[in-house]
């Protein structure tokens, strides 16, 4: 896998400009553009919506991943999270979007 990081997700969109990824990782806290803000960027853009998400957070509760899913998150992981597991999630998105 090719990965790039970014410090946050102001700095994500900057990156953005540049290359879009097959698939994105994020965290619902992020410094400066917190990963709901991120994802609602991402699903309104024409040009961005399409990336699949997933996001890898410490909150762990219902109604933060209910929220993260209404708003176009492809998957929601707790933390800690099995490296597999991950690399099982990145997989099928993969295949779901033919990339």
């Amino acid at each position: 896998m090719d990965v790039m990081t970014a410090k946050d997700g102001v700095d994500a969109l900057d990156q953005l400009e540049e290359r879009i990824p097959d698939v994105m990782l994020l965290d619902i806290e992020m410094p400066r553009m917190d990963g709901y803000e991120f994802t609602r960027h991402i699903r309104r853009s024409p040009r961005l919506k399409d990336i699949p998400l997933i996001m890898i957070t410490s909150c762990t509760g219902e109604r933060h991943r209910e929220y993260a899913e209404d708003l176009g998150v492809d998957r929601y992981l707790d933390k800690p999270f099995q490296e597999a597991e991950l690399v099982d999630e990145i997989s099928a998105l993969l295949s779901e979007s033919g990339s």
